[in-house]
């Protein structure tokens, strides 16, 4: 399996991991070149599922190391390696079992780093489970209420993010749980229930406001294609509905006030996030987009989709008209193995 990193997340294929990090280029000649560097591989005891966005990464410069986590199944895998690529240590952790007669599958795992900690997050068809960074001691675990669902429609959370003190996760119902998560300790809160989606969440994306409370600081996104812009705090408060075009939006990203959005169409499209108004559309892929990731300081997209290729993209602002402007810079296609 090969992986490709921009900064914590895109996309995982089979049974190692290939990094590509975000360099900037270096030197008026090579502008439009060199944005991404690849890795040593750092090999899996297991496999990853076709699940989009299932790749997690957190990078703990002072203790030179990088942690990698994907899902299989009802397990996860954790892989923690050193930057020469040596895999130091790897741990599984499994999903709680909760009321049923099989065993849930885990549907996402992320790291959410919050200003004070971080945590751990796996989602389950069976409800939301948030360790300790290292994912040795779990500190929180709520069950999923399958409400009126009917007995053949699918129970499950999806979507992760941390959003100053919250962390915010999505449901198969379309609402989004806010947690709050206090400094240490056990005492998560199930702080307020937003609702804004019709359809199950598939993936959300925050970036920080900055102290400015007018600021758009997340966008989540569902199977309809739909998204909804949202300005955190004690209070959540839906700013902007964007329309779907009947396709599902897998993938999500903000960056400095414009949601990037990658789509079950195999295209691009970028919003205003405060007004949702169209700056670009793009046909990015000949298939469904699978993940999407984001270097924010350099300003590089990177896009995989289902047609087996990876393109990165330089993202800045007009200045004359205040768009957002897109460059493609490169195309890179993934190994034709454990495709």
């Amino acid at each position: 399996m090969y992986v490709w990193v921009a900064r914590p997340r895109l996309l995982a294929v089979r049974t190692c991991v290939v990094s590509m990090v975000a360099v900037d280029s270096q030197g008026p000649q090579d502008s439009a070149v060199r944005m991404f560097r690849r890795e040593r591989s750092i090999p899996l005891r297991g496999s990853a599922a076709a699940l989009c966005n299932n790749l997690s990464v957190l990078q703990l410069p002072s203790r030179n190391l990088t942690h990698f986590g994907v899902v299989h199944g009802p397990s996860a895998q954790l892989v923690s390696a050193a930057p020469e690529g040596v895999p130091l240590a790897q741990r599984q952790l499994h999903a709680k079992e909760g009321a049923g007669v099989s065993p849930p599958l885990i549907t996402q795992v992320h790291w959410c780093v919050l200003p004070f900690r971080v945590l751990l997050v796996l989602t389950s068809h069976r409800g939301i489970q948030m360790y300790e960074s290292d994912g040795s001691v779990m500190v929180y675990w709520h069950a999923l209420d399958s409400g009126d669902a009917s007995p053949v429609q699918a129970v499950f959370a999806r979507g992760i993010a941390a959003s100053g003190h919250f962390i915010c996760v999505g449901t198969w119902s379309g609402q989004i749980l806010v947690f709050d998560i206090p400094a240490k300790g056990p005492n998560i809160v199930l702080s307020e229930e937003l609702a804004g989606h019709q359809t199950p969440v598939t993936d959300i994306a925050t970036e920080p406001a900055q102290g400015q409370d007018y600021v758009a600081d997340m966008v989540t996104a569902d199977d309809s294609g739909l998204l909804c812009v949202w300005r955190s705090g004690p209070e959540f408060k839906l700013l902007t509905r964007i329309p779907g075009f009947g396709v599902p939006c897998p993938s999500v990203q903000l960056w400095h006030g414009t949601v990037a959005a990658g789509y079950g169409d195999g295209q691009v499209r970028l919003y205003e996030a405060s007004t949702g108004t169209l700056h670009v559309q793009i046909s990015a892929h000949a298939r469904a987009i699978c993940a999407l990731d984001l270097a924010p300081e350099a300003g590089k997209l990177l896009s995989a989709a289902e047609d087996t290729f990876v393109h990165i993209w330089k993202l800045s602002r007009s200045p004359e008209s205040g768009y957002t402007e897109v460059e493609h810079c490169h195309a890179y296609p993934k190994s034709s193995r454990g495709r």
